[in-house]
């Protein structure tokens, strides 16, 4: 049986290795060992495991539905799933509708009437008020696609971010404890030994507006991952000393472009990407020679969740990507 490496399911399924661990991580599929490799390879089963996953993510099928689908393959617990989904994208459909119906009389409307004075009258029109009070915005506008082609097509296009879902922040300099692990799971061995610490030195107590930022470090060049590593950071006291295996840093802080995610949409890393190299008004700004610990993960109330398994799908994450304005 032909074993694939994380490297080579990466590029042929255009999917971030962060992706492919977390889903490790959550059971949805299954590495294992080659002779001679002491990291992941997969087999076909999991190869082919993984183009599902792949295709019901971009019918927006939740990671956490996808699990139970895959534990409970009654069909007509499957088709329950699907139905839900469908209600809800019906909801979408029917408040874009609705939205679509209002802007189409206003434009029938304004042009039936030139005036500056009508168009502002308009806007102050109670009826128009009343009809539009109720509405969800809701952004995403699904539409009914047959092949794989075609739904590649529709979730490229839905996959795009727009400037009302990114947020540009400032982070301030900090000074840090790191934690840096390489190996099969360092995202893991990071994630425990960090909890661990704030645990034993009640850092929750001395620093309560702690913030926890993570990265790959580095992102691993070999095909089977084994050079892969994770790096995090917990924000201390600028006079807390640190013992190994921590250790102590500055950041330096600086502009980013923010992107919440629910943990292990990892996937949305490409998103945030694309919006910031396609900007009008901003560009990334990497600077350090390591870019990876540039490409940062913000673990966000993390004073609150930091007792948590680094899975729980409960735990909010800001993407954050280095910008700066264009001359």
């Amino acid at each position: 049986m032909h074993l694939m490496t994380i490297g080579e399911v990466s590029k042929s399924f255009n999917i971030s290795t962060r992706t492919l661990r977390y889903y490790e991580q959550i059971d949805l599929i299954k590495s294992q060992k080659k002779e001679n490799y002491a990291y992941r390879t997969y087999d076909e089963n999991t190869v082919r495991r993984l183009q599902q996953i792949i295709v019901l993510r971009k019918l927006r099928i939740p990671l956490k539905q996808i699990k139970f689908i895959f534990e409970d393959a009654e069909q007509s617990h499957i088709v329950e799933i699907f139905q839900e989904n469908i209600s809800e994208l019906n909801i979408e459909i029917s408040a874009l509708t609705t939205i679509k119906s209002i802007l189409e009389s206003l434009v029938s409307r304004l042009n039936e009437n030139q005036k500056i004075n009508i168009k502002l009258d308009l806007l102050q029109d109670d009826y128009i008020l009343k009809i539009v009070e109720p509405l969800n915005l809701i952004k995403i506008n699904f539409k009914e696609e047959k092949s794989m082609d075609e739904l590649n097509k529709a979730s490229e296009s839905l996959n795009k971010l727009s400037d009302k879902e990114v947020r540009i922040i400032y982070l301030p300099p900090a000074t840090v404890a790191s934690i840096h692990c390489v190996g099969a799971v360092p995202e893991i061995e990071s994630a425990n030994l960090l909890r661990q610490f704030i645990a034993e030195t009640k850092l929750y107590e001395i620093k309560p507006d702690l913030r926890h930022y993570g990265f790959n470090n580095p992102n691993g060049s070999m095909p089977d991952g084994s050079d892969h590593g994770y790096e995090r950071w917990i924000t201390i006291p600028d006079n807390y000393e640190v013992n190994p295996p921590f250790a102590k840093r500055q950041f330096a802080g600086g502009l980013y472009c923010a992107y919440m995610i629910p943990m292990g949409s990892f996937d949305e890393w490409f998103k945030l990407y694309e919006w910031a190299q396609n900007h009008d008004k901003y560009e990334l700004n990497f600077k350090d020679e390591v870019t990876e610990r540039e490409c940062m993960e913000e673990h966000l109330n993390y004073i609150n969740k930091f007792m948590l398994s680094p899975d729980d799908a409960s735990i909010q994450i800001d993407l954050l990507l280095p910008i700066k304005e264009k001359n």
